[in-house]
């Protein structure tokens, strides 16, 4: 258990490392983007996001993971 955690905190924090390596502007574009969305879409994002991401781990370990 311990080590699936590690491993999903890990390749996430490549993806994001990656993500402000590569292009940094990018990333402040994406946050002026990000103050002109409504708190409660931002909100909903989120959520949506969250529960996806639990789908997709309960998938994975269904598959043996």
């Amino acid at each position: 258990m311990i080590e699936t955690a590690l491993l999903a905190l890990g390749l996430v924090l490549i993806v994001e490392g990656l993500v402000y390596a590569l292009a940094p502007s990018f990333i402040e574009q994406l946050l002026a983007m990000l103050r002109d969305i409504p708190e409660s879409q931002r909100r909903s994002v989120g959520l949506m996001a969250l529960a996806l991401g639990v789908v997709l781990v309960w998938m994975a370990k269904a598959l043996g993971a």
